[in-house]
C-alpha cells in the first residue's frame, strides 16, 4: 500500500487576492460561485442572500446613507463587475470606482522665517487685499498674535511685542502695521512632556521646603546666641 503524497499547504499568498477584505474570503468565493450559475433566476436568488450576509458582517454600514446601494456596489466590485443580476440600483462603472487622484503639487517657495511658516505669509497677502480699515486692523492684530505664539513655540523663549511688530512690518513690506503701544496676547512656553512639568513643580516644592528649614535653623541659632546658647550658669 503506497503512501499518498502530502498536499501542499494552502497559504493566503497562493490564493486569489481579496478584493474587499472586510467581507472575507468566503463571501468572495460565494460571489464567484454566483457568477458561474447558469440562470439569472438562480443568480438573483443567491445574490440577495449574499447581500443580506454582507450587511450582517458589516453592521456599521447601516449608519451610512442608502447602505443597501453601497452593498450592491460592493457585490459588483467583488465579482470584478462580471456578475449578471437584476440589481435594484444601477451598476457602477469601473472608471467611477478606480478614479486616479490628481498629482499633488509640492511647494517649492522659500520660507523667509521658518518659525512663522508659510501660512503667515499667505495670511499677510490676504490682509493686504482687505480694503475695509476696521476689518483689516482686526486681521493684522490676529496675525501678530499668531506670530507671537509661533515664535514662542519654535524658540521656546519669550519675545517682546516690539520684535513681533518689527517682523510684521518687514515681512509685509511695510504695508501691515500696528500701533507701537498695542499689547499682544500673553504667550508662555509649556513643555509637551507632562512628566517634565511635574518634575519642575516637585523641584520647586523641595527647594521651598529646604529654604524654610534653613530659615528655621538660622532663627533658632540667632535666639541661642542672644540667650547665651541656652546654658545655665
Amino acid at each position: 500500500m503506497g503512501i499518498e503524497p502530502s498536499k501542499p499547504f494552502d497559504y493566503n499568498s497562493t490564493r486569489n487576492k481579496l478584493i474587499l477584505s472586510e467581507y472575507g474570503r468566503n463571501v468572495q468565493n460565494m460571489v464567484k460561485y454566483i457568477v458561474e450559475l447558469p440562470t439569472k433566476e438562480e443568480r438573483n436568488r443567491y445574490a440577495q442572500v449574499v447581500i443580506d450576509l454582507m450587511g450582517f458582517l458589516n453592521p456599521h454600514l447601516r449608519d451610512v446613507a442608502d447602505f443597501k446601494h453601497k452593498l450592491w456596489d460592493h457585490l459588483h466590485i467583488i465579482s470584478d463587475f462580471k456578475i449578471d443580476v437584476d440589481s435594484p440600483y444601477p451598476k457602477p462603472s469601473i472608471e467611477a470606482i478606480h478614479i486616479k487622484p490628481e498629482r499633488l503639487k509640492y511647494p517649492h517657495q522659500r520660507i523667509r522665517y521658518k518659525h512663522y511658516g508659510k501660512t503667515i505669509e499667505l495670511m499677510m497677502e490676504k490682509a493686504k487685499s482687505i480694503e475695509e480699515p476696521e476689518r483689516r486692523a482686526h486681521m493684522v492684530h490676529a496675525i501678530a498674535n499668531f506670530m507671537k505664539m509661533a515664535y514662542v513655540q519654535w524658540n521656546k523663549d519669550s519675545v517682546a511685542d516690539e520684535s513681533i511688530l518689527a517682523d510684521l512690518r518687514e515681512m509685509s513690506g511695510g504695508e501691515l502695521k500696528l500701533e507701537e503701544n498695542i499689547n499682544l496676547n500673553k504667550v508662555e512656553f509649556r513643555s509637551s512632556n507632562p512628566n517634565q512639568n511635574q518634575r519642575g513643580k516637585s523641584n520647586n516644592q523641595n527647594n521651598r521646603g529646604k529654604n524654610n528649614n534653613n530659615n528655621q535653623r538660622n532663627n533658632q541659632n540667632n535666639r541661642n546666641r542672644n540667650t547665651g546658647g541656652g546654658r545655665k550658669f
